[in-house]
């Protein structure tokens, strides 16, 4: 793929910096500034703009050091003044309410952002309109960019363009968060405006560069080098009005739902009124990812030192890549439970471009760098760290384009997500959020010890946000190594912090409880065989520890339905919440059928199944996998033998949990045949066996999903390999079983809705992006 990086590469100053590199301070410190001899008015209000986007900068890198507090004092002593602080007033509250999922906070946070919207979008017209003052375009005969309080780079009011569209892309999230689905729409029909600021921005950064590489950079941009951000490309504030015409978007295939990012044309820049009006009906294009038209990076990491010097151009330029890739990323990963949602956008995402524009973001020594960097660790620990089907590190090293670094950025890059960090980790050396994720990194590298443990010592956050979102990852790792009494403490104290699902958090707490009375229980059993030899006392203190874990699960999970509900997403109640709910009905009818209590009612270790449904296994040791099969099996079940085969019989969906839970263990093993062995009755089974209104829904897709991992696992490991039949005996093997896994991928994108689709939803559309990239490659 060619970039603007290759087009400026040569410069022995930047040539040997990593890719996403911070750019060094002294970028910002020694900015281009202008003769101070020459006291214009128009030279003293780029001065003030240069020292307002400093300080306002300056005062942001507060927030990254978990000092909120700090920063909205900064912010609010120079609101009055500036566009700038005004957006960091907005972004710091965004943090909290993001972090916290407090829904009062996010009503502040749409009240402070939509005030940025507005002030920054008078601010851009004013800017525009001094720009056209003078006569032969916008900076007039004679006069320089920086003359006319403007930058040589980008349109007249291009950094208060792009403040409005952060206002805007933080006030949709926002927005789709909130409970109405009107304002859900609302939301994404913001970050489409957003889309359109930003890609006119980043038009006019390649048209500067081309200059560059032609060597015309001694004239200021004219009208037509630069063409003006129009209010067609940059809409104001939400109109309601204009929202009253739409009649809903159609509904899309599953296949669309589900196509590959990499193989999706790109939406054209708007040159146009016409062409901004067009984009819609051009979208639904795909082309072949051979065939299809790629834009170049709109950003040369190698040379951007030189290029974007002054406070505004570092400003710009980093915000714009910030900005831009984080909208092209989200937009790529958005489940097709939101296709609705996503056609109102008018665009479809794009991973590589907007991986690549966090990236280049993350060189600059500023908040956009490090809200840059903050995203791509949450992408890559959390979100593909949730995956399974991901190129092979062996793959990625012999088939990406470019070298040392450069080019293609595929599956996860191991090393630069390290740098990355430690350059943050020194860069906020009082913040807690960087060990966060710190802890995910050790986690995804099978080091849950090392993980748990660095999370325990990072509680004392000033930020009860960062504490909770910390209280959170313990209390999922520790669930991962099986310290039931650590998960049980762990989410306990997520209710004192956190808002987020406290049915949920009943659930796993009962969970936790379920496991250590089914420990007691088993005990009791032992001991009574021989009371004698262990004593009485002995084994009644077990009895009681029995009741005791027993009485517990039962309260938390009968707690868990009677808090449901009170976080929605569009209206709609959390899958988690709904998958909860339905097992605490069948749990309840199960027991009252056989007349036992509700903790002998599951049969399946719910315990593992939340580790299943969490990916814990990816995470786990060999020993703890083998250690969760343990956990994991039938035997431990607490209702009578008799009663167990009588479910397992009546309850299919209830064999088939157990089946998919335990086939994740054994392929994390590297014992795929068995996976495929035990799932192989379950993907036989009837449909509507697990349709119902206490029943499991998600099991049959994802017992799919778990034999295409498997597949994959084949393709990717050299043990599997035929290894007496030459090279061509192993590519026809691995292209075998990269189509094989690529088949079930695609038949699970297009299975019907289910209630847990959006948590499969992203890890079937990286498999199938990992499949795809292998299979383009190799030329399969």
């Amino acid at each position: 793929m060619t970039t603007l990086r290759s087009l400026l590469r040569g410069s022995p100053s930047t040539s040997s910096k990593a890719p996403g590199s911070p750019v060094k301070q002294t970028h910002l410190e020694g900015a281009a500034t202008l003769d101070a001899s020459k006291t214009t008015p128009a030279n003293a209000a780029i001065q003030q703009e240069f020292s307002d986007i400093e300080d306002a900068m300056a005062a942001a890198e507060l927030i990254m050091n978990d000092d909120i507090a700090g920063a909205e004092a900064r912010f609010k002593a120079r609101n009055a003044t500036s566009s700038f602080h005004q957006l960091g007033l907005g972004v710091a509250t965004f943090m909290t309410s993001i972090l916290g999922f407090e829904k009062d906070v996010m009503a502040e946070a749409a009240v402070r952002l939509s005030e940025s919207e507005s002030r920054s979008w008078d601010d851009m017209k004013k800017a525009q309109k001094e720009a056209q003052r003078s006569s032969g375009g916008w900076f007039g005969r004679g006069s320089t960019a920086a003359d006319a309080g403007a930058s040589s780079i980008y349109p007249p009011g291009s950094e208060f363009a792009l403040v409005n569209a952060e206002s805007q892309l933080m006030n949709a999230v926002v927005a789709v968060m909130h409970e109405s689905v009107t304002e859900g729409i609302k939301g994404f029909y913001k970050l489409r405006k957003a889309f359109l600021t930003l890609d006119a921005i980043m038009e006019a950064e390649i048209k500067y560069v081309n200059r560059v590489k032609n060597g015309d950079v001694s004239r200021p941009a004219t009208a037509a080098q630069n063409p003006r951000i129009s209010e067609d490309m940059m809409p104001g504030s939400f109109d309601d009005a204009e929202f009253a015409g739409y009649d809903g978007p159609r509904d899309s295939s599953s296949d669309d739902d589900f196509a590959d990012a990499a193989s999706v044309q790109h939406p054209q820049t708007p040159q146009s009124q016409s062409s901004s009006r067009s984009q819609r009906s051009s979208l639904s294009q795909n082309t072949t990812p051979n065939s299809k038209p790629r834009r170049p990076i709109p950003a040369a990491s190698q040379a951007s030192d030189d290029l974007f010097t002054t406070p505004v151009d570092i400003f710009i330029h980093s915000g714009a890549n910030m900005c831009f890739g984080i909208l092209l990323l989200i937009v790529s990963m958005v489940p097709p439970a939101f296709s609705r949602l996503l056609s109102v956008l008018g665009f479809r995402g794009d991973r590589d471009r907007g991986v690549a524009m966090l990236w280049e973001s993350t060189r600059a020594p500023n908040i956009n760098g490090a809200i840059a960097g903050l995203v791509l660790l949450a992408y890559y620990n959390a979100l593909l760290g949730f995956a399974d089907i991901l190129p092979d590190d062996r793959d990625v090293a012999q088939l990406a384009d470019g070298e040392d670094g450069e080019g293609e950025i595929v599956g996860y890059p191991r090393e630069r997500c390290e740098a990355l960090l430690a350059a943050m980790t020194a860069r906020y050396p009082e913040s807690r959020l960087w060990k966060v994720q710190e802890a995910r990194e050790l986690a995804n590298n099978r080091q849950l010890e090392r993980a748990v443990a660095v999370l325990a010592a990072n509680g004392d956050s000033k930020m009860k946000q960062i504490a909770a979102l910390n209280a959170f990852e313990l209390s999922l790792d520790t669930l991962f190594t099986m310290r039931w009494e650590g998960a049980r403490d762990g989410f306990l104290r997520c209710l004192e912090l956190n808002k987020w699902s406290h049915s949920v958090y009943y659930y796993l707490i009962g969970c936790a409880e379920l496991e250590m009375y089914r420990d007691a229980h088993h005990r009791v059993r032992e001991l009574s065989s021989a009371p004698l030899a262990v004593g009485e006392g002995v084994v009644e203190a077990a009895r009681t520890e029995a009741r005791k874990h027993k009485k517990a699960a039962e309260e938390y999970f009968r707690k868990s339905p009677t808090v449901a509900g009170r976080k929605k997403f569009l209206a709609k109640q959390m899958p988690l919440e709904v998958l909860v709910i339905r097992k605490l009905q069948k749990w309840e009818e199960r027991a009252a059928a056989l007349g036992i209590d509700l903790a002998d009612a599951p049969v399946v270790s719910p315990a593992m199944e939340m580790v299943y449904l969490w990916n814990g296994s990816k995470r786990m040791t060999e020993h703890l996998l083998e250690e969760a099969r343990a956990y994991g099996s039938l035997d431990r079940c607490t209702m009578s033998a008799e009663q167990r085969v009588r479910v397992l019989d009546e309850e299919k969906d209830e064999m088939a949990i157990w089946a998919v839970a335990e086939a994740a263990l054994l392929r994390s093993l590297g014992m795929t045949d068995e996976a495929r062995e035990v799932l192989g009755p379950v993907l036989g089974t009837d449909r509507n066996i697990f349709k119902g209104p206490t029943r499991d829904d998600y099991i049959l897709p994802s017992a799919h999903y778990e034999v295409a991992a498997a597949a994959w696992r084949d393709a990717c490991e050299p043990r599997k390999w035929p290894s007496t039949e030459g090279d061509e005996a192993v590519d026809a093997f691995r292209k075998q079983k990269s189509e094989e896994c690529l088949a079930y991928l695609e038949k699970n994108a297009k299975w019907e809705s289910y209630v847990l689709d959006g948590r499969f939803g992203m890890r079937i559309q990286a498999g199938i992006d990992s499949v795809k990239w292998l299979k383009g490659k190799k030329g399969w």
